[in-house]
């Protein structure tokens, strides 16, 4: 059971929280390229319990600031973005895109003191369609998330982001929870339903795996087995890595090029990012039926189905075709973890055998905050570097003579372990 004191510390993400101070070492995917025009309307946001604006500035550079004008405290939301700055329109203040007070035409020339007033900004980068933040230090900023998936051309790419209306954990755990695979997705799935030589087939008549768990260098990994063909194991392999991303194991292993995070934007809502190739083995379907895009500071990619409509559940298929009637894989996951509330409530958890995973990844998030705030100890990968790249998941079949977590190097071994970027191509 984790202890209302531990809860707190792994849900709050706001400034100067415990965990927000460890999620505040990493870059974080914040909007898609295409939602920033050169010259055009700044975007509302929220990172880390932070109300932002994004802008691209007339030669494509882009700002990232709180929204709140120095000045005065007027959103620069309902400010002009022109001539590479971002006007506020109460009084005239412009700032560039890294927070520079560059005008202050409501004063004399000899009353100005712009050189002095600089808007709370943050760290901006761009790479194949997504744009990052960084929030940190800005005297160490790390590299981006060396993540294969993260390298494939945005013209090559399925992105997809979707709004959730709860805690950042609740989503994150449901990516490496792999038994409620053949329930909540497939439950009305039996063994017809599959390939006759697909090893997925083992889920549908063992739905109760055996779990290995281990920590490693970016975060957690589990391998969760079950029997297969006459002396083999089907193996499914998930991993967290810090701060807030997965490989979760939909797809073979020697196909996967696929990344999910899982944003905190304050403590009760949380963006979905999926990033995949668009064709060939492994490849992802952008995630759609959402509705448009507003410019409320939640009004970004939030899905048709929702709370408001019971995720237009549909009971009679429920009892006939779909183990939820709810349809979309994604729309059941939102269903359930929203279903737990805004932030759940840990202490009325009865945590089993099969949240192996969840429990190691609670211990490793709550280590690197107490490690961070006693002794200024890093968080894992908080500096980049290459073993993003080497992490892989997804499913395979072998011998049950290979124990854990030797299985996982070994397929690792025969897959190719090359850098992430030579990976995605």
């Amino acid at each position: 059971m984790t202890k209302q004191q531990e809860s707190e510390i792994l849900t709050r993400v706001g400034p100067g929280t415990p965990m927000g101070n460890v999620l505040r070492h990493y870059w974080f995917p914040a909007l898609k390229s295409s939602e920033l025009v050169p010259d055009g309307a700044p975007v509302r946001f929220l990172l880390l319990g932070e109300q932002l604006i994004a802008f691209r500035d007339t030669q494509g550079r882009i700002g990232m600031m709180d929204h709140r004008c120095p000045h005065r405290c007027a959103s620069l939301f309902f400010g002009r973005n022109e001539e590479n700055g971002i006007r506020c329109v109460y009084h005239g203040w412009k700032y560039d895109y890294l927070g520079n007070c560059v005008d202050q035409p409501n004063l004399p020339p000899h009353r100005q003191f712009k050189e002095k007033v600089h808007a709370k900004a943050y760290r901006a980068a761009e790479r194949n369609g997504i744009v990052y933040v960084y929030m940190g230090n800005a005297a160490r900023v790390p590299p981006l998330p060396d993540i294969a998936a993260l390298h494939i051309p945005e013209s090559e790419a399925n992105i997809s982001f979707v709004l959730r209306n709860c805690n950042w954990l609740q989503g994150l755990e449901g990516d490496t929870d792999t038994s409620h695979l053949n329930f909540l997705h497939y439950g009305s799935q039996t063994m017809e339903d599959f390939e006759p030589t697909s090893v997925a087939r083992f889920g549908a008549i063992h739905r109760d795996p055996e779990y290995k768990v281990a920590e490693t260098e970016l975060g957690t990994m589990y391998g969760a087995y079950r029997p297969a063909d006459t002396g083999a194991l089907y193996w499914r392999i998930a991993h967290f890595m810090f701060p807030c991303w997965t490989l979760a194991p939909y797809i073979p292993f020697e196909h996967y090029r696929i990344v999910r995070g899982w944003v905190p934007l304050d403590d009760t809502h949380m963006m979905f990012v999926v990033v995949g190739p668009k064709t060939g083995p492994g490849a992802q379907t952008e995630i759609r039926d959402l509705l448009p895009n507003t410019t409320d500071w939640l009004g970004r990619y939030q899905c048709v189905q929702n709370s408001g409509n019971d995720y237009l559940i549909d009971r009679q298929a429920q009892k006939t075709r779909s183990f939820t009637g709810i349809e979309g894989v994604h729309q059941q996951d939102q269903a359930v973890t929203e279903s737990m509330g805004p932030i759940t409530d840990h202490s009325f958890e009865n945590l089993a055998s099969s949240d192996l995973m969840i429990v190691m990844t609670r211990r490793r998030l709550l280590k690197a905050a107490t490690a961070l705030a006693e002794n200024g100890t890093l968080p894992p990968g908080a500096e980049g570097g290459e073993a993003y790249g080497r992490m892989r998941g997804g499913y395979f079949s072998a011998p049950e003579t290979r124990g854990w977590p030797d299985v996982y190097h070994l397929q690792l071994t025969a897959v190719g372990t090359e850098s992430a970027a030579v990976a995605a191509e």
